[in-house]
């Protein structure tokens, strides 16, 4: 007797699938304390996997690789802190300067209120009496965020690092895990997703930092030829925001404006700031990443914010940067197994067909909802007539053209004489 595995239906697997999803996202966000810091050493040490291998060919070992590429990871980060750090004690030795400008802005601004829609000063003043009174009531609970957060990212200093020289140090011994852990899963397959994953991931990180390397050029420029001061410091502090997608360069745009604002005789300045960080990111969601980056990490735009809202709800602000690498290993993962298939289509970039004037009729065709037609011809007819003969003579020829096949031409011309 043959001994047959038991074939469940696609509605059970599908449930199934799901119910292990909704319990691995509880537990991720159960253990997020010590997850995130994982996650972010998954993908530091996957930019830092070439590196790392370069290093060993040149007879370095292993370990000693693994840790002079996470040192210079190290030096990397931290030379952009002190860049930016410094920059900001630089703009804070004239903070009272700014300070006057902006006090100037905002009593044009309150005069503009009164005139236009009739609000006295006292009326304004007595809205954010109101509004600070709210937030210093809720200063306990702010604090307290606070300070667990800087817990979080003190142990993130420490985790973070540490965590990526052993995923570099031991990465075949975590490799021979996934073998071992799925033994029914052709070996090959296995090897070929985690491939993929490593491909998908590194080239959204690489992608990732050129783009930010083109846009803070890009900024830079169009700051400098506004006359705006500190122009390198706000161009690389809004492409550093390019973290977060979609909002980064939007979010970026406001510290230069409002700088612009308060320093600038003409509020254009910081309309014209607004607008030309609008272009950058225009040209870097358009044109810049998707040469970049390319097709493999294909995840449409309206997924991609949903995975930025969910990570943002599980992981707070680490989650919106991890959301994308996130989804796009997802995506290689459903796209592996046969019951989630679908759902890594759903993830990924629509093909041309989906978007054409006529796609409803050819997905309906293709999938058998609408029959296709037998058979399309198109018939040349040529006809003569002879009025002067007795009785008339009439001569038609006819051409049978199948669009399906390509037929001789002498068995498709047919002669027929008809006398009336």
């Amino acid at each position: 007797m043959d001994n047959k595995s038991k074939k469940y239906p696609y509605s059970l697997d599908l449930a199934s699938s799901f119910i292990a999803m909704a319990l691995l996202l509880a537990f991720m966000y159960v253990t997020q304390s010590v997850l995130v810091p994982l996650l972010f050493s998954i993908l530091i040490s996957i930019s830092l996997f070439p590196l790392a291998r370069f290093l060993e060919r040149l007879r370095l070992g292993k370990a000693f690789a693994a840790i002079l590429s996470v040192l210079i990871a190290i030096s990397i980060i931290w030379a952009i802190g002190w860049f930016i750090v410094h920059q900001s004690i630089i703009i804070g030795k004239d903070a009272s300067a700014i300070t006057a400008k902006v006090m100037s802005v905002l009593e044009r601004a309150q005069a503009w209120v009164e005139q236009s829609f009739g609000i006295e000063r006292s009326e304004i003043m007595n809205q954010l009496r109101d509004q600070g009174n709210k937030m210093a009531s809720n200063a306990g609970s702010v604090v307290t965020a606070t300070f667990g957060s800087i817990g979080n990212m003190v142990a993130g200093v420490v985790l973070v690092p540490l965590f990526s020289f052993f995923l570099l140090y031991y990465r075949d011994f975590f490799r021979e895990f996934f073998f071992r852990a799925f033994k029914s899963v052709p070996h090959t397959k296995v090897d070929t997703t985690l491939n993929k994953i490593y491909d998908v991931v590194q080239s959204y990180l690489l992608g990732l930092i050129t783009v930010m390397g083109i846009v803070a050029v890009l900024n830079t420029v169009g700051l400098m030829a506004m006359g705006i001061e500190y122009a390198w410091f706000f161009g690389t502090l809004a492409s550093l925001l390019m973290l977060l997608p979609y909002i980064g360069i939007a979010i970026g745009s406001i510290l230069p404006a409002l700088f612009a604002l308060a320093v600038k005789d003409s509020a254009w300045y910081a309309i014209g700031v607004v607008a030309w960080f609008q272009v950058v990111q225009f040209l870097e969601g358009n044109i810049i990443t998707p040469n970049i980056v390319g097709s493999k990490v294909s995840i449409n735009p309206l997924m991609a914010i949903i995975a930025i809202l969910l990570g943002g709800m599980l992981f707070g602000l680490s989650g919106l940067i991890l959301a994308l690498p996130l989804t796009a290993t997802i995506k290689v993962l459903f796209d592996a197994i046969p019951t989630m298939e679908a759902f890594g289509f759903l993830i990924g970039e629509p093909e041309k067909e989906h978007l054409k004037r006529n796609s409803t009729q050819v997905l309906l065709m293709k999938w058998g909802v609408v029959r296709k037609p037998k058979s399309s011809k198109k018939v040349e007819v040529e006809m003569e007539v002879d009025t002067e003969a007795v009785p008339e003579t009439v001569t038609m020829k006819y051409k049978e053209i199948h669009e399906s096949e390509e037929l001789p031409k002498e068995d498709s011309d047919v002669d027929a004489n008809s006398k009336s």
